[in-house]
Order: structure tokens, then sequence, then C-alpha cells
């Protein structure tokens, strides 16, 4: 569906400032709420807000459905009483400018662990009554996340295909007797989603409050050792006898990699999903409007045709092309939800039977300004190419910030980009492709946060095909200046694209 003309900002909630190692749902994402409301911005763009996995990756998620307990606030359970105030020492003396996941993990874990404990013997009666109410309305995921979550612990943090065969495969008589076992610790993951789900609903409500509607990812594909998985495994691809995937996501050999890119993700079962009714896809989609406004698909190409790689393969190139029932499952979920506020990821080898899948949902697709100055007038990333039913960024969170692009830029493409824009702003490169973007004719313009700073690569937030390092960056409160501010609320209302003043 067409969206009204807007801009806003893409950050992460990992990325906030905070005291305690980690961004988080507390006092400074108020504080950003309020920047984007006093720069008459309505959107704000977050990544997959699920329970990361190795490497931290919020691509890669425990669970499609759930919340990150690492973004649960302390300071609101201190609040709550399930916290007291000198118990949070040990995460002050953390960088402010990275995440350092593993060692602020284990810490904040036992700290939130021990908040579920105090929950039983402090919590009112009207906290137990709005637990069982969120335990009842998000039956669908919340008990077998939950339980997964709790079987993982048991396991050393293993994959549930290395859990003993029983379980793994979900036998009555084992599932049973684990669960009257881990009964404890299923209570706190659930009560740790409760916590999560009740600190983010306030938070989005502060958000509408202010104009601001959120954006959220949802991946094509889940990791394998998810319990989205691990709970239905009749919806993916996986070897009976080993239960690894017998059919693995990824793109083909291209321009920028001969050998592809193997993700290792399990490729759905699709005609099992559409047997259905697309059953799965209706409940996780439902379980993201929970969270968010808009959503935007990740490698939305997938749903019309996938890249199929067989189990053993090392690398992408002897995969193949398999068309997805994409048409049929967006019907599905606009039977479901009506017209659906969706954005479309359409990076990549894009084909027209990709775009007609785009259009015919009338779903925006992106448009990217630093893939734009290679090539030729006809490259689809210059804006005066541009349609107006699409989302333009300066970069995305896998890109390099704008001022690191700009430096590493080939000479030829340094050229072209100046000679479009005329001069670079006296305040910077980032301001002159902001400027760009903002009076693009695109409905809608997200700017990372990063490139309204200023930053350079080494605030970058993922470097792809980078097994480590990625995902920690973070900004401290400071930065928000008055002169940022301005400069931003400035070009917002230029571009005809700001929200109505709350003043």
């Amino acid at each position: 569906m067409p969206f009204p003309r807007a801009s806003g900002i893409l950050l992460h909630p990992t990325s906030l400032p905070g005291r305690f190692g980690v961004g988080d749902l507390g006092p400074e994402a108020y504080r950003f709420v309020d920047f984007l409301a006093s720069t008459r911005q309505r959107l704000w763009q977050v990544l997959p807000l699920g329970p990361t996995g190795h490497g931290n990756s919020p691509y890669l998620c425990y669970s499609a459905m759930a919340g990150n307990p690492l973004l649960i606030s302390l300071e609101e359970l201190c609040e709550h009483s399930l916290l007291y105030p000198d118990e949070l020492h040990e995460l002050e003396h953390f960088s402010p400018h990275q995440v350092d996941f593993d060692q602020v993990f284990p810490i904040k874990m036992r700290l939130l662990e021990r908040a579920a404990t105090r929950f039983n013997d402090v919590a009112s009666e009207e906290d137990r009554a709005a637990l069982a109410q969120f335990s009842e309305e998000c039956h669908f995921w919340v008990d077998e996340f939950a339980f997964f979550m709790a079987l993982k612990n048991a396991h050393g943090g293993a994959g549930w295909t290395e859990w003993p065969s029983d379980i793994a495969r979900r036998e009555p008589e084992a599932m049973a007797e684990w669960r009257e076992k881990l009964a404890s610790d299923i209570f706190c993951h659930k009560f740790l989603q409760f916590e999560f789900h009740r600190q983010w609903q306030a938070l989005r409500q502060y958000a509408r409050d202010r104009q601001i509607q959120i954006i959220g990812d949802i991946p094509i594909y889940v990791a394998h050792d998810s319990v989205d998985v691990w709970a239905y495994p009749e919806n993916f691809m996986l070897d009976e006898e080993t239960l690894a995937p017998a059919q693995m996501a990824g793109v083909p050999p291209d321009y920028f990699s001969e050998t592809g890119q193997l993700w290792g993700n399990p490729t759905y079962n699709w005609e099992a999903l559409q047997k259905s009714g697309f059953n799965w896809w209706i409940q996780r989609i439902n379980a993201l409007l929970g969270y968010v406004d808009i959503i935007r698909v990740d490698h939305f190409r997938g749903l019309q045709a996938y890249w199929s790689v067989p189990a053993g393969e090392t690398t992408a190139i002897n995969g193949e092309w398999v068309e997805a029932p994409g048409t049929e499952l967006f019907e599905a979920v606009r039977q479901t939800f009506g017209k659906l506020p969706v954005m479309a990821e359409d990076l990549g080898m894009i084909t027209p039977e990709v775009e007609a899948l785009r259009d015919e949902f009338e779903f925006p697709g992106m448009k990217i300004l630093h893939f734009a100055f290679g090539g030729d007038s006809d490259n689809p990333y210059l804006p005066f190419n541009y349609v107006e039913n699409s989302v333009v960024y300066t970069g995305t969170h896998d890109n390099d910030t704008t001022v690191g692009w700009f430096e590493k830029m080939p000479d030829h493409e340094r050229e072209r980009l100046q000679q479009y824009l005329g001069c670079i702003s006296p305040e910077g490169i980032h301001w002159s492709l902001i400027r760009l973007a903002l009076l693009s004719v695109s409905n809608q313009a997200i700017i990372p946060l990063q490139d309204v700073l200023g930053y350079g690569s080494d605030c970058r937030m993922n470097t792809p095909g980078l097994s480590d390092g990625n995902w920690g960056w973070r900004y401290e409160a400071k930065v928000l200046t008055d002169e940022v501010s301005d400069r931003l609320r400035s070009l917002t209302e230029l571009s005809n694209r700001a929200a109505a003043s709350m003043e």
C-alpha cells in the first residue's frame, strides 16, 4: 500500500545509549522518540527484535515471534521492585560506544532471572492478571518458545538437533517429562517475554502519541536452531534422519561473489505451508504487527522464487531457482488483515516477476543512494528514476556509513556524484545525501542515525560476510545536539515530510 510522504531514522534499540552495556527500552529510548518528534520525523525503523543467537545477528534469532530479553530495561524492573539499584553496578563499567555481547549477556541474564524469581513474591494481582492475559493472547508462540529456551539451557546451549532424539523429535513422553522438570525455567522465559512486551508496548504507545510509526523487519528465513523449526518441522525442508536442512537458502553467484552466498537456513516446505492456509506465516505476521506498525519484508524476492542449495554443498554455486507461492501467501494474509502495511526489500537480483509481485500488492520497494553513482543514467537508484511509491535510504544497516562510503568510493563514482550534486554541502557529504533523499519523490525517506551524525566506517552496524564485530554500535546521548536537531528538522520541513508539531 502507498504511504504518505514522511521521513524517519533507522536505529536498532541495542544502539541506544544507557548505563548498562547495551541499549534498552528504558529512559534513553523515550529520549530518542523525543528527538524524532522534535525533528518532525514520522518513522522509526528497527531491525528484527527477536532473541539473537550465535554472532548476535538479529537476522538469526531463536524465535521469529519472541522479543529479545537483552532489550528489557533494568531500571523499569527496579520501578516494579523486581530488582534493586545496587544490583546493577556490575553492568555500569562497559563501553558506551560498543556492545560487548559476550560480557553483557550473561550478567544481564542473571539479573533478569533474579527478577523473574522475585515476580512470584512481589507481583500485584494486577500484574499477575496481565501476565495471564499475555500468555493467553500469545499462546501460539510463547509456550513453545519458553520451553525451547529452557531445553536449550538444560543442554548447555546446544542446538536442538544435538539434544536426545526423543526430545529433539518431540515425542510426547519426553515432552511431558521435560516440561515438568523445567517448569521454573519455562516460567522465567515466559515472564521475560511478558516484561519485554509490556515495556515495548509502553514505548510504542509513547511513539504513537507523537505521531511516530515503527517499521520492523521480517527476515524471510528463520534460523535452523530456532523454536520455529523445532516446533514446526513440517514447515521446512529437513532431512528426516538427521533433522538438518535438506535444502539451504542463499543467493547465486553474481558480480560480487563468484560462489554466491550460502546462508544455511532451511528453505520452506511451501507445499505444506500452503495446505495449512499459510497458518504459520499468518501467525508470524500477526505477532509482528503486535510490535510494529509497518513491516519491511527482508529478501522479498525469495517470496517469488528462491535459490535452493542441496545439503552437503559448501558454496551456493550448485543451487537452483524454485518458485514460491508469493501471490497466494499475500492473498491469504490480505484476507486476514486487510490492506497490508508492507515495504519490500527488493534489492539484489530482481526479475520482472518479482516486480510484478511487489506491484500487485502495491508494496513500496527500496532505493539506496549508495548504489546510485555507478553505471549510467538508467541506474534505478538515481533519484530522477524513482517512483513515488518507494522508500529511499542513504544506506541500510548492511552498508557502510555515508562518510565511510564516500571515503572509499572509486574516483569515477566520486566524480559522478559530485557532478550530480553540483557541490558538496559545507556540513559534509552525509548532509548532501540526506538532502538528496529527503527532497526525492519517494514517499518515504529513511536515514541511518550514523549518517545524521556524520560518523565514519568504525560506526557501521554490519559488514556482511564478517563473522565478528557486527551489530554492536552505540551512540552517546550527548551527540543529539540542538545543531543536529535543527538541521534535520529544517530539511524535513523543506521536503514536506514533517509530522505536525506537538507544541
